[in-house]
């Protein structure tokens, strides 16, 4: 790379990495209150995952009210469940309403702490192949926790001889009219994804490995959610668990004979020690008792055209849907090792994991949806605020003509 094809950026003000909702949220808070950053996005739109990684039947699990950025309601005219076009709408509407214009087809390489110069360098490239360093004193790490995509290695798959997709790239099962369709993963995208296929008559087949929650999206015309908020403002968590399975069961029935096998621990237990999130069923289960989805257990191997599964059974599908999810990419691109772990998670749980050392961030990460990270983004831009000002008197008082030699953002 010829040296004048890399450009170096003084950044008066944070690197945010990542340009979804995490990321937009921590930007709004910084331009509320005056202070400049720069927001690094590696695809060539906001919410890439929500424009370009999600089926066309998506909708928000939760009610709006708690899927709502800092400082910008949902209009009042979406649904109480708005679907992925209104989603991608809303926050479009969010950019613009706070003036938030990221840097998009900028991938960002590495992100280090220069200790002898206190500041953060993080080396991007472009997608003409330019490489920038930017450099700044504040890094926000909004990368979240569905970067990349899961794909298990499963003995014979590359040998089944027909379609193999992650459900990242699934759109709708009009293309799967009439096939045998074996879905891997049984989370709330496995669940949707097995039911739209039925709704396009597919044939499915949904892989349940281990046990899994499944909980009515409402009860009596409430979100299940916001009911199970309500009663932790009063009731310890076990018992509000014990009320959510009761619930359940006089919903939905008993689904351990359909093959869902539920945890020991209760849904609310389970996200708070594992960040499990349970499913929220939409329609799923009544396709399930019918037999129009088949439960079946995990998977010993692939072999062409057919799947042998752990309890002998041999299945003639067509197609493979991996809804096997996502994974954090921070360790492949942020050189620390001290407030993100191996994972790429940060190593301190919610609510504490907002904040490291030597100015760095994390907002997008506490598996607790967008009402997590919206909690966290506030945070993080009060934070920022307070020490960048703070900072800004301190060098008016010792330098009143500062000059910067390298260009400013």
């Amino acid at each position: 790379m010829d040296m004048f094809s890399r450009r170096c950026v003084w950044v008066n003000g944070p690197v945010i990495v990542g340009a979804g909702p995490s990321g937009l949220a921590v930007a709004s808070g910084l331009k509320t209150q005056g202070v400049p950053y720069v927001i690094l996005e590696r695809a060539d739109c906001i919410a890439s995952l929500w424009q370009k990684r999600t089926y066309d039947r998506l909708k928000l699990h939760l009610p709006k009210k708690f899927c709502q950025l800092p400082n910008f309601p949902f209009p009042d005219h979406y649904p109480e469940y708005p679907n992925r076009k209104q989603f991608v709408e809303y926050l479009e509407s969010y950019a613009r309403h706070f003036n938030i214009t990221p840097q998009f087809n900028e991938c960002v390489q590495t992100a280090k702490y220069d200790e002898p110069c206190r500041l953060w360098r993080v080396k991007t490239v472009t997608t003409n192949g330019s490489e920038i360093e930017y450099i700044c004193q504040s890094l926000v790490v909004a990368t979240g926790e569905n970067a990349e995509r899961v794909v298990p290695d499963i003995e014979g798959l590359k040998d089944l001889g027909g379609e193999v997709i992650h459900a990242c790239d699934y759109k709708s099962g009009e293309s799967f009219k009439g096939k045998s369709v074996l879905v891997v993963g049984c989370g709330n995208s496995g669940m949707e994804v097995s039911l739209d296929l039925c709704n396009h008559n597919a044939k499915p087949s949904m892989v349940v490995r281990s046990s899994i929650h499944v909980l009515p999206r409402e009860v009596l015309g409430k979100s299940t959610f916001e009911l199970a908020m309500f009663l932790l403002k009063w009731l310890p968590l076990w018992f509000v668990d014990k009320i959510m399975l009761f619930c359940a069961w006089m919903i939905l029935g008993d689904i351990e004979k359909y093959g869902l096998k539920r945890p020991s621990l209760g849904p609310m237990e389970l996200k708070n020690a594992h960040g499990k999130t349970p499913v929220l069923d939409v329609g799923t289960l009544e396709k399930i008792r019918s037999g129009e989805i088949k439960v079946v257990p995990g998977i010993k191997r692939f072999n062409c055209g057919m799947v042998e599964l752990v309890n002998g059974d041999k299945v003639e599908i067509d197609s493979v849907i991996l809804a096997t999810g996502y994974c954090s990419n921070v360790p492949y691109w942020l050189q620390e090792s001290e407030f993100f772990s191996k994972n790429g998670f940060p190593k301190n749980p919610f609510p504490n994991g907002w904040k490291g050392k030597d100015g760095l961030y994390a907002v997008g990460f506490t598996r607790r949806g967008l009402a997590g990270a919206s909690a966290d983004a506030i945070k993080i831009s009060q934070n920022i605020a307070k020490e960048w000002k703070h900072e800004l008197k301190q060098k008016k008082q010792k330098v009143p003509n500062h000059r910067r030699c390298i260009s400013t953002f």
